[in-house]
């Protein structure tokens, strides 16, 4: 579990196909405090494993599920990804919670300034339309947002220069893939409300 607060980013040293999949390996600094093989990183909003640690180098194994449904096969040696450490039962939450369940990677419809803000618009596929609210949560490439507006076949993200200055928004262009989680409780909301509503 995650709350989508970046705690740094990270600079991609190799994607390597393996199989179907592929070994990533990024170089770390922040998040290697108190961790070790076998925990979990979000890298861009994905849950992953970390496989071998070397250094300040960490490896994850990537799943052809994962290079399907999330951004992490189109990066390059020199991308930056957004790292966060799995929540610690002490930590305060303040994002929301993010499971790294990534629903899909979806095109950056524009990103443009507006004064010392940033308008960011991705694609809004119609079959998880149904999970984004106005003002509600959002976790685009692993950071907690929220959603300004929301149309037929996009949703409207406003940043603020911190939030680009810490992750790796800054580096977006229209076309660009980002991955996207939509909001846990929404869909769990949707599980316990459906059956009663068909009966």
């Amino acid at each position: 579990m995650f709350t989508g607060l970046v705690e740094e980013t990270a600079p991609i040293v190799a994607v390597e196909p393996i199989g179907g999949g592929a070994r990533l390996t990024l170089e770390a600094a922040v998040v290697l405090d108190g961790t070790k093989a076998g925990d979990s990183i979000a890298v861009n909003g994905c849950c992953l494993t970390i496989t071998s640690m070397e250094g300040n180098r960490l490896s994850f194994d990537l799943l052809a599920e994962t290079l399907d449904k999330t951004n992490l096969g189109d990066q390059k040696p020199g991308s930056k990804v957004n790292l966060e450490r799995a929540l610690s039962a002490h930590d305060r939450l303040g994002g929301h919670f993010v499971q790294g369940h990534v629903d899909r990677a979806v095109r950056v419809v524009s990103l443009e300034p507006h004064g010392q803000d940033h308008r960011l618009e991705v694609e809004l596929p119609r079959e998880f339309a149904r999970y984004v609210a106005y003002k509600g949560s959002i976790s685009i490439n692993g950071i907690s947002l929220t959603a300004a507006e929301v149309g037929e076949a996009s949703v409207v993200i406003w940043l603020i220069p911190h939030t680009m200055e810490v992750t790796n928004l800054h580096t977006l262009k229209a076309g660009d893939r980002v991955n996207v989680e939509f909001d846990m409780l929404a869909k769990y909301l949707e599980r316990l409300v459906d059956p009663r509503l068909k009966a």
